[in-house]
């Protein structure tokens, strides 16, 4: 080993700070891999935020009512679109995109799922795009088109911010990715109580009411994420209720804005995101006032603080989550000859209607008889999520509790809003939600009976692919 004229003293002299050297540097890197190991075999969370301003440049005519008559006059606050990106043990990413908008059309939710697919390499499974359904937003493209009267110049207004809010969110999710940090994460649900059941309740005579009626569900999940020290970095929310409590032509996020807005305060540099339950026919009532919003969004945004200053569920690092679109029937449409009579002696958006049937019988030569119905679940460690598109009546919500455990999350409103989803009771009761409002989203008609259960159906199957159990029955 040793070459020349080197004596046995020398040799030791060597040799022994060597070996000593040796030993420090096993040791050392003993105990390194000793106090890296748990990280190295099984890593923690990472979570990354980004947001941006929606609120349009120029007016610009405003979604929700069909009463209005022109376009936008100002701000009240602005619309915000924020994500919330989440990284498990493995790498598998999830992102969470909130809009302070009515709903994101299927078209538009295509493209922008499609372009997160190709730059950010996400499945539908691990996207959800959200909207409060706050009705004092921007109309978007192929939203509800037939009942808001735009002249040309409306039009392209209203595409030109429709094409800058799919850049802004593909954007988005990338920025959210790029700041992922190690992260804890924690789940609960908390609750208030100023949702009104629409259908049951009537809103000229509610201060007359000594009771309210019909169903409701009046949690408020909270998703909380820190940083590793323990520091908030964001906080998603949600509740079961239509934001509809201001009508005005001043854009805001109604309710679910001034909650974001009074949680950011409460907790200066923190991300707060709002996700829409199943509000469909839940109201925030009584309402019409801009004092009546703050006062809502005070109420839920102390429902979530609360749960922010509790011993609430830390879920441990893994994302588990599946995706399906499910055909969902038609009944039976209008004739060629019913929707002719309708053109010709109906007004506004009954006549559009019409006519925009017609027009897609002359293309294709017959109706839809299905829809393709977005469903989704993620499941953060032990925290269930469960994604249904268009506006969710209640009774899902409900009806997945009883399934899956009273502890899930529900969100409506997420990837494509395309109509009302009722229940089977409302859609045997008809209505505006279980009927004439397919009419406004431009769908052929009502919904077949039994897709509750189909539905139902769906999530059981979903559930079994994510690793959801579902509860016991007695």
């Amino acid at each position: 080993m040793f070459s020349g004229d080197i004596n046995k003293t020398t040799i030791m002299k060597k040799t022994i700070p060597v070996s000593i050297l040796s030993a420090i540097i096993i040791f050392l890197h003993f105990n390194i891999s000793v106090a890296q190991g748990p990280q190295a075999v099984a890593k923690g969370w990472k979570a990354g935020v980004a947001r941006v301003i929606i609120t349009p440049q120029e007016p610009v005519w405003m979604a929700g009512y069909a009463s209005r008559e022109h376009p936008s006059e100002g701000t009240l606050v602005d619309l915000w679109a924020k994500a919330l990106a989440i990284e498990d043990a493995k790498g598998k990413k999830v992102v969470l995109i909130t809009t302070d908008l009515l709903g994101i059309p299927k078209k538009m939710s295509d493209r922008i799922r499609n372009q997160i697919a190709v730059k950010y390499g996400l499945t539908r499974s691990q996207i959800i795009l959200s909207s409060s359904h706050t009705h004092t937003g921007p109309v978007l493209m192929e939203a509800l088109f037939d009942i808001y009267p735009l002249d040309e110049k409306q039009t392209e207004v209203v595409r030109k911010y429709s094409d800058n809010i799919e850049k802004k969110l593909v954007a988005l999710t990338g920025e959210a990715i790029h700041s992922l940090v190690p992260a804890q994460i924690f789940s609960q649900n908390g609750v208030t109580r100023f949702q009104v059941n629409r259908r049951n309740n009537n809103e000229a005579s509610l201060n007359l009411q000594t009771e309210l009626k019909g169903p409701n569900d009046f949690s408020v999940p909270v998703i909380k994420v820190t940083d590793e020290a323990g520091k908030l970095i964001a906080v998603a929310f949600g509740y079961a209720c239509h934001a509809t409590v201001l009508n005005s032509y001043m854009f805001s996020g109604d309710y679910p804005g001034f909650a974001q807005i009074e949680l950011e305060k409460l907790h200066p540099g923190v991300t707060a995101m709002f996700f829409q339950g199943a509000g469909a026919d839940q109201n925030p009532l009584p309402r019409r006032t801009v004092a009546l919003a703050q006062q809502y969004g005070r109420e839920l945004a102390a429902a979530v603080e609360r749960v922010l200053n509790e011993d609430i569920n830390k879920l441990e690092p893994s994302v588990s989550t599946s995706y399906s679109e499910l055909d969902l029937p038609f009944a039976n449409p209008l004739s060629k000859e019913e929707l002719i009579k309708m053109e010709n002696e109906k007004e506004g958006y009954q006549k559009h209607w019409a006519a925009s049937q017609l027009e897609t019988l002359r293309k294709r030569g017959s109706l839809p008889s299905s829809y393709p119905y977005p469903v989704e679940i993620w499941k953060l460690g032990e925290q269930v999520i469960m994604v249904l598109g268009g506006e969710l009546t209640i009774q899902y919500a409900i009806e997945l509790k009883k399934l899956f455990g009273p502890d899930i999350f529900v969100m409506g409103y997420a990837n494509d809003v395309m109509a009302y989803i009722p229940s089977e009771i409302i859609l045997n009761e008809g209505g505006y939600e279980g009927e004439s409002s397919q009419m406004v989203y431009g769908l052929p008609c009502k919904w077949d009976s039994g897709i509750e259960a189909r539905i139902l159906k769906e999530f059981e199957k979903l559930a079994v692919r994510t690793g959801v159990k579902k509860v016991l029955q007695k």
